[in-house]
């Protein structure tokens, strides 16, 4: 009976375990899109460092992913989407 137990014991948390890993990766609290408008002096890496917490390359890697950039190059009045 032991090893029975084990077993509903493993199958139990691995279920938790993905239950877990769905929520974590859910989109629906992280609230409304926010909206950065490019001024004449502004790089992505100055950007990031004013909407994002915590390392700015990362924060770059995302600027550049959510808006689709091809490139670091920015026109002022540009509307981006920051995480």
């Amino acid at each position: 009976m032991g090893e029975q137990m084990f077993v509903k014991l493993l199958i139990a948390l691995v279920l938790a375990g993905f239950a877990v890993g769905i929520v974590a990766r859910s989109s629906h609290g992280a609230g409304p899109e926010q909206h950065y408008v490019v001024r004449p002096a502004d790089t992505l890496w100055s950007i990031a460092v004013k909407t994002g917490s915590g390392d700015p390359r990362e924060g770059v890697w995302e600027l550049m992913q959510r808006n689709h950039l091809r490139s670091t190059t920015l026109v002022p009045g540009q509307t981006l989407l920051v995480p």
